[in-house]
């Protein structure tokens, strides 16, 4: 049965990344850098200045507690177990098409964070807000964000958690033997002890976790390029002759190169797949160009250096080119070959927290989403108890359903999103031009719906509003 459902799924696919989404992703990426004027490089400096703006807030969501939310989702077994399985799959070329997704598709994350942000509603004492709602609120259709709301439940609050908890298994099973499906079990009793106690609960375990989780594992691997620096040319010939090279082109492996690279990395970093908005939508900021400015900082942090630092740890080794072995155990090979054996040791346990972080940054999205198609407590409980279940089904599932079930959703939402986020492009330029006005004026930027010319819709922008107060 599950072979079955597999192939079904690998034909959809196909034919999915193949003539869809890959030429989205690109298109869109290249009209959004080039409509911002390279909002991705021009306003760096301010990106990180934004960063530190928001850390120690008490008022609502940070914008530094929305940021670790979404990073929380983005840096998870996709920078690692990911990154592994692309390079064994699409060669060493792959990595060049992860980092040209991450340049390209940070535009379209600022562009999608800002449209969040625009057209967010109130939650209580915070905000709530994402596709669902600009689709909505932007575009007047309904019955567009509903198909969304479902897609990133169904996408991010089952099939990826089940991918996650697939991971943190597999990877304890191959170093401690422990039983999948008794770790399974504990997984989802903590899990659930944590996504009952609502979204403050889930800023406040990701504000921690994740910086330190990253920083840990950024210094391992500065290590292993330290240890290997006389290998590094070769290692960067190797990604580029993979993503260029004429025995590739011969051979058919630039395609699987490109396809394995845009993929993964898309999993990884979710740029233009309309996860993170979700996030970026519950920041209390006084401008949503802000809140776009560091969600596109996630990208970068995602791929352009944590995706590296495995890429580095995997192309210094022979782990990749052994066939039997999953995208996590190509990983753990990888460490163990460069630091030794306790490395194996430690990258179960960094698995399991960036696994765990991305397992509560998920389930919000399909949390907020739930609430986008009705208010309702009963079927919050259902899926709450859902997401549970796919955390024990993922445990024990095979690898391979689990990662191509995950393919199919997540290329099903961002064929959505980036339609929706080209329709509404134009505001979230306009507010951008509104942000860099301010900046040149000296000012601190603040933001009302009354600054753009027939903006509607936008009820937290308001003069009014509570929102002008905040930030």
């Amino acid at each position: 049965m599950v072979d079955l459902l597999d192939k079904y799924v690998l034909a959809i696919n196909d034919v999915l990344w193949t003539y869809v989404i890959v030429a989205l992703l690109i298109v869109a990426g290249l009209y959004f850098t080039i409509r911002s004027r390279f909002v991705q490089f021009r306003f760096i400096k301010e990106m990180f200045r934004l960063l530190g703006e928001g850390m120690g807030k008490k008022d609502g969501i940070s914008s530094f507690q929305a940021f670790c939310i979404s990073t929380a989702s983005r840096v998870g077994v996709g920078n690692i177990a990911g990154v592994a399985m692309a390079i064994a799959i699409g060669g060493p070329g792959a990595v060049f098409w992860m980092w040209l997704i991450a340049i390209i598709g940070s535009a379209s994350a600022f562009i999608e964070a800002t449209l969040a942000q625009v057209y967010k509603v109130k939650d209580g004492d915070t905000f709530r807000g994402g596709p669902a709602y600009y689709m909505e609120k932007g575009l007047n259709k309904r019955w567009m964000g509903i198909l969304f709301a479902i897609l990133i439940t169904l996408c991010f609050g089952l099939v990826f958690n089940s991918v996650q908890a697939n991971t943190i298994t597999v990877a304890f099973e191959s170093t401690y033997g422990i039983n999948r499906a008794v770790l399974g079990l504990i997984i989802a009793v903590v899990f659930a002890v944590i996504i009952f106690g609502g979204v403050k609960r889930v800023a406040r375990i990701t504000e921690w976790m994740v910086p330190v989780m990253a920083v840990i594992y950024i210094l391992l691997a500065l290590y292993v390029v330290l240890t290997n620096i006389t290998q590094l040319p070769a290692v960067f010939k190797q990604i580029f002759a993979g993503a260029f090279g004429l025995e590739q082109a011969v051979g058919g492996g630039i395609g699987a190169a490109m396809m394995q690279g845009i993929k993964r990395g898309l999993f990884s970093n979710e740029a233009g797949m309309g996860s993170a908005p979700n996030a970026a939508a519950t920041a209390t900021v006084s401008h949503p160009a802000k809140q776009g400015m560091i969600q596109a900082l996630g990208v970068f942090v995602d791929t352009l250096i944590i995706c590296s630092c495995t890429s580095m740890i995997v192309l210094f080794s022979s782990a990749f080119t052994h066939d039997n072995l999953s995208g996590i155990e190509i990983a753990q090979l990888a460490l163990n070959q460069q630091v030794g054996v306790w490395a194996e040791h430690f990258l179960t346990i960094s698995i399991f927290l960036f696994a765990f972080s991305s397992l509560i940054g998920n389930y919000y999205y399909g949390e907020t989403n739930i609430e986008f198609i009705r208010e309702n407590k009963t079927w919050l409980l259902i899926y709450r108890l859902a997401v549970v279940a796919m955390v024990i089904w993922g445990s024990v599932t095979q690898v391979q359903v689990v990662w191509d079930l995950a393919d199919l959703f997540m290329g099903l939402m961002a064929i959505l999103n980036l339609i929706a986020i080209l329709l509404l492009g134009k505001v979230a330029f306009a507010v951008l031009q509104n942000y860099h006005q301010q900046l040149k004026e000296g000012k601190n930027p603040s933001f009302t719906s009354d600054q753009i010319q027939d903006l509607t819709n936008a009820d937290c922008w308001e003069k009014s509003g509570s929102a002008r107060r905040t930030g």
